[in-house]
């Protein structure tokens, strides 16, 4: 693993000079360290052939402490009436066709407003440690949607969601579907992305057991990352910059 920092944003006129924190991935036994660190998975620049991360106010929830709010449990009762059936698939076994491709392609159009292009799906489709498919059907196999995650025997990173949004709440259901999954695995913890701006405070409000990166350490003060996702500005990228980091 290598940290290293990269010059960012800067505004002389108050001699603020910032240096963003990437991160190198150099083998796979690193990536519970990383993600503890405070770091997810960089996807700007398909270019990059080794994987790379960076440094955010990231979330995670704590598997042994976490149990189902009053919302996971009324989201649950709404979306029992689709009869939705969970199946978790190795990605070297999953067979990514055209209606797979055509699922995800139109559920970035709808919520991404053009943050995703085809080409960055396919570079995190591709990305080397994403390792599961969540499929979530009806009981007549209608795709309900996908769930791309990072997964090891300690940690699961719920990375990329892709679902049919003419039902509300289906993904706050499938997050909290992940979660309950990975606690029922016996793994540690789940990283739910970024947690900025006020869009993204369902998670805030919808799962127990939560801890954000503020920097320097994982900090469970949700009253203090309220604050600050409130007075996040010039936040207002949709799904994107509001969801999964």
């Amino acid at each position: 693993m290598k940290i290293f920092l990269s010059e960012s944003l800067v505004d002389y006129q108050t001699y603020t000079f910032n240096y963003a924190v990437y991160c190198r991935q150099d083998n796979e036994e690193e990536i519970t360290s990383i993600y503890r660190k405070g770091f997810l998975p960089y996807r700007n620049h398909t270019e990059l052939t080794t994987p790379h991360y960076y440094l955010a106010r990231s979330l995670r929830v704590n598997l042994s402490e976490f149990k189902p709010s009053s919302e996971n449990r009324r989201v649950d009762r709404k979306i029992q009436v689709l009869s939705p059936q969970l199946k978790v698939v190795d990605k070297k076994d999953f067979e990514k066709n055209n209606a797979f491709e055509q699922f995800c392609l139109d559920y970035v159009e709808k919520r991404f407003n053009g943050a995703m292009t085809k080409e960055h799906f396919d570079y995190v489709y591709n990305w080397v440690y994403l390792n599961k498919i969540f499929v979530f059907t009806t009981t007549n196999d209608k795709i309900l949607g996908y769930v791309f995650a990072v997964q090891n025997s300690e940690i699961l990173h719920y990375w990329f969601s892709f679902y049919d949004v003419q039902y509300s709440g289906l993904g706050k259901w499938m997050m909290f579907s992940v979660i309950e999954w990975a606690k029922n695995n016996r793994l540690k913890e789940v990283y739910l992305g970024t947690c900025y701006g006020e869009k993204a405070m369902y998670k805030i409000r919808d799962f127990k057991a939560l801890s954000f990166f503020n920097g320097n350490e994982w900090s469970t003060d949700m009253k203090l990352l309220k604050k600050k996702c409130k007075s996040d500005k010039d936040f207002t990228t949709d799904d994107f910059k509001q969801n999964i980091g």
